[in-house]
């Protein structure tokens, strides 16, 4: 009987022990990951430069949209213009001599 005492307490002491152990490792191993984490914490040069990064791809997205506004406008122009040149020269606006000639192409 006093064997089979002495056997659970030596259970219930090494489970402590781990328990204890692995608390210890816990702690150790938090602390170093907070440390490790305050080190690269990016200054606050590092985060000016960032807003300023920031703040010119805005306004480069601004100019961008802007500019392609501006292209459509041109294309609308283009074929605008392209359609009213389509229409003056059909053949019923073409004089009598040019409409009997016919089209000759150059092939």
């Amino acid at each position: 009987m006093n064997l089979e005492k002495i056997a659970i307490v030596n259970s219930v002491l090494s489970f402590a022990a781990a328990v204890v152990a692995m608390g210890c490792v816990t702690l150790l191993l938090s602390v170093w990951f907070r440390r490790r984490g305050a080190n690269n914490l990016p200054s606050n040069e590092l985060l000016g430069r960032l807003d300023a990064i920031s703040d010119r791809l805005a306004q480069l997205d601004g100019s961008v949209d802007t500019i392609a506004v501006e292209v459509e406008r041109i294309s609308e122009a283009q074929r605008f213009t392209a359609r009213i040149l389509a229409e003056r020269t059909t053949p019923a606006a073409l004089p009598e001599a040019a409409r009997q000639a016919g089209y000759t192409t150059p092939h």
